[in-house]
């Protein structure tokens, strides 16, 4: 071979081994509007044996990203899409829209880089050759893969390593966000790679009795259960106690009688995850497995989440995405093949979110005042216990908080370094149903203020 062809080799992979990011570049998704940003996804392989290999969608900041934090998002289930959830349908830069993607002005991409992560494997486009390992999956291997997930991502983006970083999400996101920062802080004491700022969690599980037990006060003060079937489910059998026995393969009949009679009471045509808005009628009636259709203000499509799944399964939306589908037909919201260790869930993650206060990192945990899956009444209980716990005075006693000249929400903050919101007239997925003023908690989250007082 001649020299100047084994040059330009040479000179080949060593600029491909230095600008990975480049082969997961999107030039422009179908149907998407021009937009000033770069995007990227793609695959980062955290098992070589198994070819475990999480995917992933990168949005850069719209302005400036060079200057902007880095901001990971985690969505929940546990077994649902951070891509077709967080980043299609909540606060991602574009929705679906029939054939077309529509700009999303409340982006978090606006204020930070966005990283969302399909996780674990057997979610969305994640994969692994080894089918088996999808049955042993659980928080321990979940937190593990997202460690490694970042560092080799940083391989591929070595511009953002040390760059300022946020952990988000919501939902199962309670169990996911705080193990994978304290695995991070774990980490850095032997390398100092991760430069954790902060985390944020919506509508998050953090301790399984006192988080699903609200429920049936949230159902009964929002007039969907009676008084005689409010008593029953707070004594007879309590939700997490029918949650416990269903995860074991053994409801008891009393059980079965109380839960039974709150589902004739709430009505299948009510979601759940905001309980005052309308449903999309037409995904509701095709799921045989009701996972949630999504519902929000009139200015927002309420079928969005079945226009995703239609927009993912696309064969040149994939294509873009340098997406594969691997031991699956389709992509779904969430996981028909993962089989997670669904006991961990009775497994407290707010003794982590002490331990993560002592270390010095600031946490905001917010709440959709409108969903009845995770009320906020649970959440709020726990953070003011763990403030209690921790002798952390309140720095911000509680009161309203504004989005423009509405009120946005409710706060109260601790030490200035725990925070409790919550989004007035949000749902399970806050930034979906009520963007503007999502946007507005998690710009101050990044920016370390209190939440605006006047409008």
């Amino acid at each position: 071979m001649a020299l100047p062809v084994l040059l330009f080799l040479l000179c080949f992979f060593i600029i491909a081994e230095s600008n990975l990011f480049l082969f997961d570049r999107i030039v422009q998704l179908p149907g998407q509007p021009q937009v000033g940003f770069q995007q990227y996804s793609g695959y980062v392989t955290v098992d070589e044996k198994n070819q475990k290999a999480l995917f992933y969608y990168f949005a850069e900041a719209e302005t400036d990203p060079a200057s902007k934090p880095l901001v990971l998002w985690l969505n929940g289930g546990p077994g649902c899409s951070s891509l077709g959830v967080g980043a299609f349908s909540e606060n991602g830069p574009f929705r679906p829209s029939g054939e077309v993607l529509i700009k999303n002005q409340y982006s978090w991409n606006t204020e930070a880089n966005m990283l969302y992560l399909e996780s674990p494997i057997g979610v969305g486009f994640s994969y692994s050759t080894d089918t088996s390992s999808y049955e042993a999956v659980n928080d321990k291997t979940t937190a593990w893969d997202n460690l490694l997930f970042l560092q080799k991502w940083f391989v591929k983006f070595p511009q953002y390593t040390n760059r300022s970083l946020f952990i988000t999400g919501e939902s199962y996101a309670g169990h996911y966000a705080p193990q994978l920062a304290e695995l991070m802080l774990e980490f850095n004491k032997k390398q100092n790679l991760f430069n954790l700022k902060g985390i944020a969690i919506g509508n998050p599980v953090l301790e399984f009795a006192t988080d699903f037990n609200s429920r049936a006060e949230f159902f009964w003060s929002h007039g969907l259960i009676s008084d005689t079937t409010y008593k029953m489910f707070t004594s007879v059998c309590n939700y997490s106690r029918y949650v416990s026995e269903y995860y074991r393969g053994s409801v008891s009949p009393i059980c079965s009688r109380v839960m039974g009679q709150v589902s004739r009471e709430t009505s299948r045509f009510v979601d759940k995850y905001d309980v005052t808005l309308d449903v999309c009628i037409s995904s509701l009636l095709s799921q045989s497995k009701a996972l949630s259709p999504q519902q929000v203000a009139d200015n927002i499509d309420v079928c969005v989440e079945d226009e995703t799944v239609n927009y993912l399964n696309r064969l040149d939306v994939q294509m873009t995405l340098h997406a594969l589908l691997v031991g699956v037909q389709r992509w779904t919201v969430c996981s028909n093949v993962l089989g997670y260790e669904l006991l961990d869930l009775e497994i407290p993650t707010i003794p982590i979110v002490g331990r993560l206060i002592k270390a010095g990192i600031p946490v905001l945990v917010y709440s959709g005042d409108q969903d009845s899956v995770i009320p906020l009444t649970g959440s709020r209980t726990l953070i003011h216990q763990l403030a209690e716990e921790l002798g952390l005075k309140t720095s911000v006693p509680y009161r309203v908080w504004f989005e423009g000249q509405q009120v946005g929400g409710w706060t109260q903050v601790y030490g200035n370094i725990l925070s409790f919101a919550t989004i007035r007239g949000a749902s399970h997925e806050a930034p979906f149903s009520q963007p503007e003023r999502s946007l507005v908690l998690f710009k101050a989250f990044l920016e370390g203020r209190p939440l605006p007082e006047a409008f």
